[in-house]
């Protein structure tokens, strides 16, 4: 089973703000609530360290993530491989009247059981995680 979600976010923001934040991994990371903790490598991948509350998984699973698309200041595209799971997720980003639209776009693979389902279940509070960081980061002075 495939769990896949979208959300679009509208800001009162230029594009090039909402790129800054969504187009660094440090960020990306930062605003997911089980990742306990990244390392961003030299080359722009980063390794997450991602706690699932699932029974299979009794500790942190190294999730290897890299963008396997950019196109500035409009598009990223990242995939994250684990030995629980792979992640792809896309944030495009369009210019509107005083603003832009971010729309987002995150699929789940599970490999091991209940993956998916907790993945399901808490999808909608880690995309309002990731609205309320970059929310934040809009809202802080440069």
């Amino acid at each position: 089973m495939t769990v896949r979600v979208s959300r679009t976010f509208e800001f009162d923001a230029p594009p090039a703000d909402v790129w800054a934040f969504i187009s660094d991994a440090e960020q990306r990371a930062g605003a997911i609530s089980v990742v306990d903790s990244f390392e961003v490598h030299d080359d722009g991948s980063a390794t997450w360290h991602v706690a699932l509350p699932i029974p299979m998984i009794r500790s942190t699973i190294d999730v290897e993530t890299k963008d396997i698309a950019r196109d500035p200041p409009n598009r990223v595209k990242f995939v994250g491989k684990s030995r629980a799971f792979r992640v792809t997720g896309e944030h495009e980003i369009t210019e509107t009247d005083g603003g832009c639209r971010l729309a987002n776009e995150f699929v789940v693979d599970g490999k091991l059981p209940g993956v998916e389902s907790f993945f399901k279940r808490n999808f909608d509070a880690e995309l309002d995680n990731l609205e309320d960081a970059l929310r934040a980061s809009l809202a802080s002075p440069a």
